[in-house]
């Protein structure tokens, strides 16, 4: 591997390929080397999809690690300059590909924190990086697939974009599997009682003025059956309940899957700055008439909507740290959006990011993810400490960071961690919500099951 201050992607070649669906050959796909992809639902906020593998440099953060993560985040992104950018191209044609743990954002407040690991085995890194020179791009709008190579020469950006078709063309083509991926029920690691009896605990410290909202999850965990792979899983997941902000990437013998309905931060190439956060749960119905009926339950919930609001304050404080002062707007408040298996409430924020700062600074100022940690941040993330195990990739991010500065990012929500020994593959899922003052502990259990039943059904079948 090259080190990252080696890597030029300043010239860019694209070449039309004939247009598939981004799981036509997703199975094979993430059987590549450190394979990673961008999986969108094809909706008015997932117009693409991009796949890439074999990177060309990598690096990581280890949890003992005593680098700072600014440090390590300017010698990861020293491809990146605005000049790489090219107006035709799709907001990633190649750079880098990031998946930072939530426990990075325990480091960026100096707290105290414990390395994630599956079954006992060795912790995973907080915060890794890899840089991908191609990249196949899927336009499900206007239905093309390009494959984008970039280098410091022409000819290099070709042989980049060219290989990369060819690793493209190579790989299988397969239909996702309906069947069971385990062969008996999840592990759940937190009984029911247990965290009602957390959530309990948690609103009477609201109750006394220690915070005001924080996230609280449990896990469950569980092995793939014999021949069962991340690939078939990832495709399984993608196919019977695709999301806009979806993802994956692989390491190696561990690999993330993620079907996130959440975006955590968009920069593009102008500066503009979004975030999405979500706050705000409800089944989707069996009927049309009940699924009408859930749906306006949410929308009309004094509680769930003063729990969006408190989530819409902290982003716009947060991206105030890196925003031209007086742009930070609140676009969308409290709007109802439908997935296969539930309601949210979103919001949108928006904002214009000050000259001289970069994609890495907008992650450094704002993870993790205000929706996932709670108000006030800092406290919120000291009582998930107290209640929780280590997160690891859940609440983290998945984001790419293109080679002329813009950025997207999802919340690792919906997401499963795997690690792969001799038996076969292990992983972990885990599922939360938000806890304010009014919750209710029973449906704050039920919430938690509502927002793994997509991965579940697909793991249990």
């Amino acid at each position: 591997m090259l080190p990252f201050s080696a890597v030029s992607l300043a010239i860019a070649a694209q070449k039309n390929l004939p247009y598939e669906a981004v799981g036509t050959r997703l199975e094979g796909w993430l059987n590549h080397t450190f394979a990673a992809g961008f999986l969108s639902d094809g909706g008015a906020l997932g117009r693409y999809s991009y796949l890439v593998a074999q990177p060309v440099a990598k690096s990581h953060l280890a949890c003992d690690d005593p680098r700072e993560t600014a440090d390590f985040l300017r010698e990861a992104t020293a491809p990146i300059t605005p000049d790489h950018h090219c107006s035709d191209l799709p907001p990633f044609s190649g750079g880098l590909v990031g998946m930072a743990a939530f426990e990075l954002g325990l480091r960026l407040e100096g707290m105290k924190r414990r390395p994630f690991r599956i079954e006992g085995r060795q912790p995973w890194p907080e915060l890794v990086m890899l840089c991908y020179p191609a990249v196949l791009a899927f336009d499900h709008h206007e239905r093309t697939l390009t494959a984008i190579g970039r280098g410091a020469t022409l000819a290099e950006a070709e042989a980049s974009r060219d290989a990369l078709a060819a690793l493209y063309a190579a790989t299988p083509v397969t239909d996702p599997q309906d069947r069971p991926f385990t062969e008996r029920p999840l592990d759940l690691e937190t009984p029911d009682e247990v965290h009602e009896d957390k959530v309990a605990a948690l609103v009477r410290q609201i109750h006394a003025g220690d915070l005001f909202q924080a996230n609280l999850a449990r896990g469950w965990s569980g092995r793939l059956k014999p021949g069962a792979t991340p690939g078939r899983l990832m495709a399984a997941l993608h196919n019977k309940g695709a999301a806009p902000f979806g993802g994956f990437v692989t390491l190696g013998d561990r690999a993330v899957l993620s079907n996130s309905p959440e975006r955590f931060i968009a920069l593009d190439a102008s500066g503009h700055l979004e975030t999405r956060p979500i706050k705000g749960t409800r089944p989707r119905g069996k009927t049309s008439d009940e699924d009408s009926t859930l749906a306006a339950e949410l929308s009309a919930s004094a509680k769930d909507r003063a729990e969006n609001l408190m989530i819409v304050d902290l982003m716009r404080h947060d991206l105030s740290k890196v925003a031209e002062v007086g742009s930070v707007k609140v676009t969308a408040l409290n709007a109802l959006e439908s997935y296969p298996n539930v309601h949210h409430l979103v919001s949108t924020v928006t904002a214009q990011l000050q000259a001289g700062k970069t994609a890495a600074d907008v992650l450094t100022a704002t993870f993790p993810p205000g929706s996932i940690s709670g108000a006030p941040k800092v406290q919120a993330m000291k009582v998930i400490c107290e209640m929780e195990a280590a997160r690891g990739p859940y609440c983290g991010s998945l984001f790419f960071i293109d080679a002329g500065g813009a950025m997207d990012s999802n919340v690792l929500i919906r997401t499963l961690a795997l690690e792969k020994d001799d038996a076969g593959w292990h992983f972990r899922a885990a599922a939360g919500g938000g806890i304010v003052a009014d919750s209710d502990p029973i449906a704050e259990r039920i919430e938690t099951e509502t927002k793994l039943s997509l991965i579940r059904s697909v793991l249990e079948g």
